[in-house]
């Protein structure tokens, strides 16, 4: 694979870093990643994925953009309001970086459709907002043995770790079962900082980029948390769950489960 003189010169500060160089730039070209959710992580992660030069990026989500995604959800305006987040995303993306094959999909990801579409990518990014699609994206990737980015958004707190199969814990290892449904209270009722989603999803995007490269340390068996209000980081051990329902060498969970 040869770049043009505009690409050369468009990943050109990729390119000059030791830990890339063209040959990384080059797996960025022809990697492909699936990003599940066109909110308020999946703006940033996109983004950022968009403008390195990932070669082709899938984007899965069935909502549509209103106007209170906007304070948080960059991926969108007030243009695309009433529009699938899913277009508006690709629109957003594909102006910023025409070299990207950005793929919408409008649709909700189901224990029937989540393998199938998922099958030909490198990397899943979890960017999901509930925690019925988080076992279920994490199971799939388990499954399909595909590394998953997952990462999640609280008031003024986030946090974000990798995922790979049959190499360390899984999202079960950390959180065994989804807590039932109403015991959490959902953005809409207790809100949400604005920024916070661009920190975590960036850091999302960040880990995707050295899985495909090969370059620095992951989050693996760490739960990288971020606290808004104190400025803090701070990294949590996450051990492997010999007993973990999925991910362990007998696995209880033999097929998918449905929570929503």
């Amino acid at each position: 694979m040869e770049f043009t003189e505009d690409q050369l010169q468009r990943y050109s500060r990729h390119i000059i870093l030791p830990e890339v160089g063209e040959k990384g730039q080059i797996k960025i070209a022809k990697a492909k990643v699936f990003i599940v959710g066109a909110g308020g992580l999946g703006s940033p992660v996109g983004y950022y994925l968009t403008a390195a030069g990932v070669g082709t990026i899938a984007i899965a989500d069935n909502d549509n953009v209103e106007l209170s995604n906007l304070q948080r959800q960059i991926a969108h305006s007030v243009e695309t309001l009433g529009k699938p987040k899913v277009e508006s995303a690709k629109k957003t993306f594909e102006s910023l970086n025409p070299d990207v094959n950005i793929i919408a999909i409008k649709q909700r990801l189901t224990k029937d459709n989540i393998i199938a579409l998922i099958r030909d990518y490198d990397v899943v990014v979890d960017c999901s907002d509930n925690f019925p699609t988080r076992f279920l994206v994490n199971d799939a990737c388990v499954m399909a043995k595909k590394p998953l980015i997952t990462g999640a958004i609280f008031k003024f707190e986030g946090q974000l770790t990798t995922v790979i199969p049959g190499d360390g814990p899984c999202y079960r290892c950390l959180f065994e079962e989804p807590p039932p449904p109403g015991v959490l209270p959902s953005p809409q009722d207790v809100g949400l900082f604005g920024f916070l989603p661009g920190v975590i999803g960036t850091l999302q995007a960040g880990e995707v980029l050295k899985l495909i490269i090969g370059t620095g340390e992951i989050l693996k068996g760490e739960l990288l948390i971020y606290d808004a209000l104190k400025s803090s980081f701070r990294k949590v051990k996450v051990p492997k769950n010999p007993d973990c329902p999925i991910c362990s060498d007998n696995p209880t969970i033999k097929k998918l489960i449905d929570y929503s």
